[in-house]
């Protein structure tokens, strides 16, 4: 054990050594990957990606993400493909192969098999002048100067960059699927980020009660109307339901404060008539960012000139999009 060495400055140098070996990866965007990524888009079939030990694991990250951005995709250990896992590839997909050296005794075996079957195969590989790359359709090339193992051995900086080139990949067929916020929410419909995309005002603001009062609602009057409902305040309307205004707790306060004579006031005296609004159809994610933008923690709901209801920051952090 050597607690003397710098632990800072090798953390900092292993970062540099694999943010330096991504930047030199957009040497390496050539028209082969653009015609593999027009394949693949082009495929009936699906993307069928392989590999062993530390690139399996990176496989598997690529398959989720092409997954969750509209390119189905499966993993196929290039181990397990010679004893019936072979099996899952079907006439119409193309098959990734992901390997530093590309020499591999794993894919010296799986590549005559593939070639067999007609499948199109993919390179993603760290050595251009490998089997691999030799045998393939495409090469997406991944070369590195060195590890950031400082005894250029343990996959690090490699395993970085295949993991970016899949990004790349994956992205790139994204934008030319047009694939949109509403595509990604289909395939993302659970936990924050999908009720972020999908979750609308509608679904939330009606678990609450509507407060209102009319204009010339006396100010007892409001304030029993404000605390029965629970919502911090009430809506001010006109004979049509249409929005005059709010009032809030800190409305009454800020009223108290300044001493009035209580016996004679309205709503309208002490209504905010710009209140913060939001239409019922508008995304929650929306309303939480008017929320957090004017530092207040309600909005009126509104249906046209109609007030409808509120939404409240609680619902917000209930449903779990903040």
């Amino acid at each position: 054990m050597n607690l003397g060495k710098n632990i800072k400055k090798i953390a900092r140098d292993v970062l540099i050594n694999e943010s330096l070996a991504i930047q030199k990866l957009t040497n390496f965007i050539d028209d082969d990957f653009e015609a593999c990524v027009k394949e693949i888009y082009s495929a009936k079939g699906r993307v069928v990606i392989t590999g062993v030990g530390k690139s399996a694991i990176i496989a598997n990250k690529i398959v989720a993400t092409l997954n969750s951005t509209g390119t189905p995709s499966i993993f196929m250990h290039a181990a397990d493909a010679i004893h019936g896992d072979l099996g899952m590839i079907q006439k119409d997909d193309i098959v990734i192969c992901i390997s530093k050296s590309g020499n591999t005794p794993e894919i010296k075996v799986l590549v005559p098999l593939l070639k067999r079957r007609g499948s199109k195969l993919v390179a993603l590989v760290s050595n251009t002048n490998s089997y691999l790359a030799q045998q393939a359709d495409f090469v997406l090339n991944a070369t590195i100067a060195e590890e950031a193992c400082p005894h250029n051995l343990a996959p690090t900086t490699s395993t970085t960059a295949h993991l970016a080139l899949g990004d790349a990949l994956a992205v790139s067929l994204l934008e030319i699927r047009d694939f949109s916020s509403r595509d990604f929410a289909e395939y993302h419909p659970g936990g924050a980020l999908g009720k972020q995309l999908y979750l609308k005002v509608s679904d939330v603001y009606t678990h609450n009660e509507l407060p209102l009062v009319k204009a010339n609602t006396p100010l007892k009057d409001v304030i029993l109307e404000i605390s029965s409902k629970r919502l911090g305040c009430t809506a001010v309307i006109d004979e049509n339901k249409n929005l005059l205004g709010i009032i809030t707790d800190g409305d009454l306060r800020r009223m108290l404060e300044k001493n009035t004579n209580l016996a004679d006031i309205k709503a309208t005296d002490i209504m905010t008539r710009t209140p913060k609004r939001i239409e019922k159809d508008e995304f929650a994610v929306k309303a939480l960012h008017q929320m957090q933008e004017s530092n207040i923690t309600q909005l009126a709901v509104m249906d046209g000139e109609q007030v409808v209801g509120f939404v409240h920051l609680h619902d917000l952090l209930k449903e779990g999009i903040v």
